[in-house]
C-alpha cells in the first residue's frame, strides 16, 4: 500500500480506539503511540537485546517479591490532558496495586514506567515522555540506554511536578541492589 493510500485513510484526530485498531491490524508488531499534542509515533518492534533487558528487569522485581499482578510489560497507558488523551506503551510498568484488566490503563496507582531506548524511540523517550510522564504525576521514570553499560537513568518526581535525576547507574549494578532501595510498593 502506498503512503498516499495510508494517509488518505487516516482520521483527522487519532483516538486511543484508533491506536488499538492500528495495533491489531499491524502484521509486523510495530508500536503505535500518540502524544498529548496528537503526534502519532510508529516504532519498529523491539529486538532481542531490548527484550532481554525488559525480562531481566521484570525478573528482578519478581525475585524481590513484587506481586506479578503489579508488573506489566508493554501496557497501554492513558495520559490525560486538556488537549486530549495520549496513549503510551512503556516497556515495563509497576503499580502499587493490581490495576485490573484494560486496554488503556489510567495512571492511578502507577509508580514507575521504564523505557528501554531503541534507535527509533530515542528522542521520544529522552524528551517527550519525560515531560508527559511527569505531568501525569507518575512518581518514577527509568530510562535504559543502549550503551555498553545499559546505563539506567532514574528520575523521581519532585514537588514542582517535574523529574529530577536521582541516579545514573549501569543496569548490572542496579540489578545487584535491592528494589526497595529505589522503589517500594508504598512509595
Amino acid at each position: 500500500m502506498s503512503a498516499e493510500a495510508i494517509g488518505g485513510l487516516m482520521p483527522a484526530t487519532i483516538t486511543l480506539d484508533d491506536l488499538v485498531a492500528m495495533i491489531e491490524a499491524d502484521k509486523h508488531g510495530h508500536r503505535y503511540e500518540t502524544s498529548i499534542e496528537g503526534v502519532l509515533t510508529v516504532v519498529p518492534p523491539p529486538d532481542g537485546k531490548h527484550a532481554k533487558i525488559a525480562t531481566r528487569l521484570t525478573l528482578w522485581f519478581g525475585m524481590a517479591g513484587w506481586p506479578a499482578d503489579q508488573l506489566m510489560q508493554v501496557p497501554g497507558i492513558r495520559i490525560r490532558s486538556p488537549k486530549g488523551d495520549a496513549g503510551r506503551i512503556p516497556d515495563l510498568a509497576v503499580w502499587s496495586r493490581d490495576p485490573g484488566d484494560a486496554v488503556w490503563y489510567d495512571v492511578d496507582d502507577l509508580l514507575l514506567v521504564i523505557e528501554i531506548i531503541s534507535p527509533g524511540s530515542a528522542a521520544t523517550d529522552q524528551v517527550t515522555k519525560v515531560t508527559e510522564y511527569a505531568s501525569a504525576g507518575i512518581p518514577h521514570y527509568w530510562m535504559v540506554a543502549r550503551d555498553s553499560a545499559n546505563t539506567v537513568t532514574l528520575y523521581r518526581l519532585n514537588d514542582g511536578g517535574t523529574y529530577d535525576v536521582s541516579a545514573k547507574v549501569p543496569l548490572s549494578w542496579l540489578l545487584q541492589t535491592a528494589v526497595r532501595d529505589h522503589l517500594s510498593p508504598e512509595a
